[in-house]
């Protein structure tokens, strides 16, 4: 389970602003790259807080509400068309980046998801494999990121039913492969 200890070794040196970050949608044929930045409050943690891939719908739901009253929290995205260009990759950091700078005060260090940092992060940071399963902040940060992206894909399915996006989030399934064969790509395929 994930815990406080990586922010809190960074408060214990006297940062105080840290925000956790996580990106969601780098596996999917189709849809955008969304990513959280989360500014846990130390005296209201909603528990249990975990990587987004490990809590039901509804916990991950209920989760995220709480986390957008009692956190500071900012979303960021990379589109299609940017993903097509940069590569995912650079599209997922390019979406952290987003998310970090649309907080509403800078931040003193930012823990991320991942083994590698943004380079346009521009703010002292580090990088935590599995980090989603290790810091509270980053866990925070996962759920809301797929909360947010699972939202666009639902209502995109309003417009594309064939592909199945209301519930495979327009990763690679049985069903959108064979949408994609039998009725193509649309504009919201990564190419």
């Amino acid at each position: 389970m994930p815990d406080f200890s990586f922010e809190q070794a960074l408060i214990d040196k006297g940062v105080t602003r840290i925000a956790g970050v996580d990106e969601v949608g780098r596996g999917p044929l189709a849809g955008p790259v969304y990513a959280a930045a989360v500014v846990l409050n130390p005296a209201k943690i909603p528990e249990g807080l975990n990587d987004s891939k490990k809590l039901g719908v509804g916990k991950r739901q209920s989760l995220c509400e709480m986390l957008l009253q009692d956190a500071e929290v900012s979303i960021g995205s990379a589109s299609v068309a940017e993903i097509d260009e940069i590569n995912i990759l650079n599209a997922s950091h390019l979406a952290m980046v987003r998310a970090v700078h649309g907080l509403a005060e800078p931040v003193d260090h930012v823990l991320v998801d991942g083994n590698r940092l943004p380079k346009d992060l521009n703010v002292p940071a580090t990088p935590i494999i599995k980090g989603d399963t290790k810091s509270l902040s980053i866990s925070a940060a996962s759920i809301v990121a797929k909360i947010g992206r699972d939202a666009v894909m639902r209502d995109l399915a309003q417009q594309f039913p064939a592909y199945g996006w209301e519930t495979n989030m327009g990763y690679p399934t049985e069903r959108h492969k064979k949408a994609l064969l039998d009725f193509g790509v649309t504009p919201h395929h990564r190419r």
